[in-house]
C-alpha cells in the first residue's frame, strides 16, 4: 500500500510510543544517530567525508602498539605481524565500508541484516563500545604522559583532564566533529611526519640498527604480534560513522566516490601500519641512544621529544611534543567518545524500547575509560589488546563473510541491507552462532586452553572460523532467519535509478517528522508510515508489522 503523511492529531496522540519520542527525535536528528542517514543531510563532498574519516585515525596508540610488539618480539617478527594485520584489515574492511557508503547506514545497522538479527547484533554493539573505551583510555593515558612530562601534571589528574575535555566537543555530533578533523589534520601531519623524516636523514645508521633489533623470524611470534595489532580491527566501525554520510554514487562521481571509500574505509590501515612501523623505529632508536631508554621507548611523547631535542631548543621540543600528543588525543577521542555513545545508546534503546538520550551514555563510556586509565592499563597493554582482538576479529570477519559469501555468492542473504524492527528476526543463528563460536574458541586458544603449541595461533583460529561458519550455517538454515517479512507495506521504491537509497519523503505519524523512504515502514494498526526509531521505542508493538506466514 502507499501511505500518505498523517494529518490527524488524534492519531498521533493515541500512539503508545508518542510520549517518549520528543527527546529521541530531537537528538537523533542532529546527525541521524541510530538511523539511516538521508541524502537531504548528506551535503559534504566525497573529499570532505574522506578527510574527516581519516582525521579520526590521528591517534598515537599505533606508535605505542608498534613499539610494544617490537620490544616483545623483535623488528622482523613485528614487521611481519604488521603486514598480516594490514592484509586482514583491508580485506575485511572493504565490503563493510562499501555497504556503509552505498546504503548510508552504520556498522550496527549493517550487522543486523548481515546474519545477526534485530536483537542479536546487540552483543556486537557491546564489543564495539568496549573498543571505544579501551582505545579512549589508551589515548588518554598517552595525553596524561605528555601533560606530566611537559607541565608536571600528576598522572591521575592528567587522566581526568584528558577525559573531561572531550565531553563538550562531542555534544553537538558529526557537524562539529567533521570541522574539527578537517582543520587540525594539516598541523598534525607536520608535527608527526617532518621530525621522522629528519631522523632518517640525519641518522642513517639508525635504519640498520632498526632492522637488526631483536630475535630472528619466528612464525609464532609473528602471529602474536599480529594479534595485538588486530585489536584495531573494529576501527572500521569508526570509519563507517563518517562514511555513512557519503553522497549518492552516480556515473559522474563514481571515480571520486570509490577513491574516497577505499582510502577512508579499509585504506585507513595503510596509515595505521605506517604509524606502527614508525613507532617501532622510534622505540629502537631510543633504546639504542638513550640511557634507560627501554623504560620509555613505548611512550609516544618520549619518542617525539627525543627527535625534537635533536634539532630544537629544549623548551620548544617539549612544547611541540606536548602539542602533538594533545592534538592527536583530541582528534581520535572525540570519535571514540561519539561512536561509543552511539553503540551503548543503540543497545539500550533496542533492549528497553526507551531512548534515554545519547549524552547519558557518552558520560557512561567516558567513566569506564577513566577507570581503565586510573588502573594503569598502559602497563598490561599487550594482554588487553590481544584478548580483545579475538572478539573484534570474530565480529568483523563474520559480517564481511556474510556480505561476500552469503549475499553475493550464495545469495542466501538478502543483498540489500535491512535493519528495521519487524523486518528482521530477533536473532539470526548464521551470524550470532558463528561469532560466538569464533570468539569463544579463539579466546580459549589465546589463554592456552588447548595447549601452548597453538596458543600463538588464536588470530588464525578467530579469522578461520569467522570466515567459514557463516556460509556453512546459511546453507544449513537455507537463509530462513534473515527476513521476518518480505516487504514493509509501502509501495514506494526503496532505491533510485542508480541503486542509491531513495530520497522520497514520508511523515512518521508518531513523531510527526519527515524521513526518507529507507527509514520508514507501514504501521500495523494505522494507515500511515512510522520511522525506524519510533518502531524501536514502541513498547507494545502497536506499530510493528506481523511476520509473513
Amino acid at each position: 500500500m502507499t501511505v500518505e503523511p498523517s494529518l490527524d492529531p488524534a492519531l498521533d496522540q493515541g500512539s503508545p510510543a508518542a510520549p517518549s519520542q520528543n527527546t529521541a527525535t530531537r537528538e537523533t536528528l542532529e546527525d541521524y544517530t541510530l538511523r539511516f542517514a538521508p541524502r537531504s543531510y548528506r551535503k559534504w563532498s566525497t573529499g570532505v567525508v574522506a578527510v574527516s574519516a581519516l582525521g579520526g585515525i590521528a591517534y598515537l596508540a599505533d606508535f605505542a602498539i608498534g613499539a610494544n610488539i617490537g620490544i616483545s618480539y623483535g623488528t622482523t617478527n613485528a614487521l611481519w605481524g604488521i603486514a598480516i594485520f594490514a592484509v586482514v584489515i583491508f580485506a575485511t574492511g572493504l565490503p563493510l565500508a562499501y555497504y556503509a557508503a552505498r546504503y548510508n547506514i552504520d556498522l550496527d545497522l549493517i550487522t543486523r541484516g548481515s546474519g545477526f538479527g534485530y536483537y542479536g547484533s546487540v552483543v556486537t554493539n557491546v564489543i564495539f563500545a568496549s573498543f571505544t573505551f579501551i582505545f579512549f583510555a589508551l589515548e588518554g593515558s598517552i595525553m596524561a604522559q605528555g601533560l606530566h612530562l611537559g607541565l608536571h601534571v600528576p598522572l591521575w589528574l592528567g587522566y581526568a583532564v584528558s577525559t573531561l575535555v572531550i565531553f563538550p566537543l562531542v555534544i553537538y555530533g558529526m557537524k562539529v566533529l567533521s570541522t574539527l578533523q578537517v582543520w587540525t589534520t594539516p598541523l598534525w601531519l607536520i608535527l608527526m611526519v617532518l621530525p621522522f623524516g629528519y631522523l632518517v636523514v640525519s641518522h642513517p645508521s639508525s635504519v640498520s640498527t632498526f632492522f637488526d633489533y631483536g630475535p630472528d623470524a619466528d612464525f609464532g611470534s609473528m602471529l602474536l604480534a599480529a594479534g595485538v595489532c588486530l585489536s584495531l580491527i573494529a576501527q572500521i566501525a569508526e570509519q563507517i560513522d563518517y562514511l555513512r554520510f557519503m553522497p549518492p554514487k552516480t556515473p559522474e562521481n563514481s571515480r571520486r566516490w570509490w577513491t574516497a571509500v577505499l582510502l577512508a574505509g579499509p585504506g585507513w590501515v595503510i596509515f595505521g601500519a605506517l604509524k606502527q612501523i614508525i613507532g617501532l623505529f622510534l622505540a629502537v632508536y631510543i633504546i639504542a641512544r638513550v640511557d634507560g631508554g627501554t623504560a620509555i621507548a613505548n611512550q609516544p611523547v618520549h619518542q617525539f621529544l627525543e627527535i625534537y631535542r635533536d634539532f630544537l631548543p629544549g623548551w620548544l621540543a617539549m612544547t611541540l611534543a606536548v602539542v602533538l600528543v594533545v592534538i592527536s588525543q583530541v582528534k581520535i577521542n572525540v570519535t571514540n567518545a561519539y561512536s561509543g555513545s552511539l553503540a551503548w545508546t543503540n543497545s539500550y534503546t533496542r533492549l528497553t524500547r526507551h531512548y534515554p538520550g545519547r549524552l547519558v551514555f557518552l558520560g557512561f563510556n567516558l567513566v569506564i575509560a577513566l577507570v581503565l586509565m586510573e588502573a594503569n592499563m598502559f602497563d598490561f597493554l599487550n594482554t588487553i589488546l590481544g584478548f580483545y582482538a579475538n572478539c573484534g576479529m570474530a565480529w568483523i570477519v563474520v559480517v564481511a563473510s556474510d556480505i561476500v559469501f552469503n549475499k553475493y555468492l550464495l545469495k542466501l542473504s538478502p543483498k540489500a541491507p535491512e535493519f528495521r524492527r519487524g523486518m528482521l528476526y530477533a536473532v539470526n543463528p548464521v551470524g550470532f552462532v558463528s561469532m560466538a563460536a569464533a570468539a569463544g574458541v579463539s579466546i580459549l586458544v589465546f589463554f592456552g586452553g588447548l595447549g601452548d603449541t597453538i596458543k600463538p595461533y588464536s588470530p588464525l583460529v578467530a579469522i578461520g572460523l569467522a570466515l567459514v561458519l557463516p556460509p556453512v550455517l546459511a546453507i544449513i538454515t537455507r537463509g530462513k532467519y534473515y527476513l521476518r517479512r518480505l516487504d514493509d507495506g509501502l509501495d514506494l521504491p526503496m532505491y533510485d535509478e542508480h541503486g542509491n537509497p531513495s530520497g522520497e519523503v514520508l511523515t512518521c505519524h508518531v513523531c510527526r517528522q519527515d524521513y526518507e523512504r529507507p527509514d520508514m515502514t507501514a504501521c500495523q494498526t494505522h494507515a500511515a508510515a512510522v520511522c525506524s526509531l519510533c518502531l524501536s521505542t514502541d513498547k507494545v508493538s502497536d506499530h510493528v508489522l506481523p511476520a509473513h506466514s
